[in-house]
């Protein structure tokens, strides 16, 4: 089967504290991936830690992204950042849509939508989040809920501009709590995600978007998780905050990478 290069991404959120703790955190992790490209790889810290990140990060394959952006080129905006802004300081990537801007700030998918036109345009890579709640899930809604985020988050994308998207599977219920889906329930969230792709976009779009899994993912359940057929790498919150164990997460994917993977 077609293996899509692993993709693992750290969301720093809002954290840590100091420009110099977040130095230090991109120093330990370009010390550990080194010049390895067989797993992709990005660190996306606060807003006004991206420039010296980025100078951190010199000289290495490991992407810089930022946390969200706005669909506005400038102006009056306040507290907005663009993403000429955002490709100034060295980004490569952006993460829209996630679970914490939706759920506590009460961003909807037109909102997401609108970004994602504009990050796709000024040429980085979004990480287009969606999941469900627990109350969701519960109710036997994961299904509906993630299909509604795709809609109305993809809505007017051409085949092309959906080849350059990654999406990242997010249980809202997973994300901080400890709590892991297991394997078996990404999995089948993931294997639903393709095939709607495919209805959407073509078989041949959809067997290339890498679409990652995030809630509590670790050094010890990543590489059950990494190995799932549709699951192709992760977006990881607190875990990334630890460069060993961030390095052990990587490291899972660069395994699973050399094994191999079977439908």
């Amino acid at each position: 089967m077609l293996m899509r290069t692993l993709f693992i991404a750290g969301n720093w959120k809002m954290n840590p504290g100091k420009a110099d703790e977040a130095v230090a955190l991109a120093e330990a992790v370009k010390a550990g991936v080194g010049q390895a490209t067989d797993v992709r790889v990005a660190v996306c810290p606060p807003y006004p830690f991206l420039a010296r990140v980025d100078e951190a990060l010199s000289n290495t394959p490991i992407g810089l992204g930022a946390q969200d952006a706005s669909w506005e080129a400038s102006g009056a905006f306040t507290g907005e950042v663009s993403c000429a802004m955002l490709l100034d300081a060295g980004c490569t990537h952006v993460i829209l849509g996630h679970s914490e801007r939706r759920h506590i700030l009460g961003e909807g998918d037109a909102w997401v939508n609108k970004k994602l036109k504009a990050v796709l345009a000024a040429g980085l890579i979004p990480i287009v989040c969606i999941g469900e709640t627990l109350a969701e899930r519960q109710a036997d809604q994961t299904e509906a809920v993630v299909d509604a985020q795709l809609t109305g988050s993809l809505a007017g994308l051409s085949p092309e501009q959906m080849a350059g998207v990654v999406l990242a599977y997010e249980p809202v219920w997973a994300i901080g709590t400890g709590l892991t889906a297991t394997p078996e329930q990404a999995q089948t969230v993931h294997e639903f995600v393709r095939k709607r792709l495919t209805d959407t976009f073509g078989a041949a779009i959809a067997g290339r978007v890498v679409i990652q899994y995030g809630g509590s993912v670790n050094g010890e359940n990543a590489g059950k998780l990494l190995s799932c057929p549709d699951i192709d790498g992760a977006l990881v919150g607190g875990a990334s905050l630890k460069a060993p164990e961030f390095l052990k997460i990587i490291a899972a994917g660069q395994a699973v990478t050399a094994a191999g993977k079977t439908a």
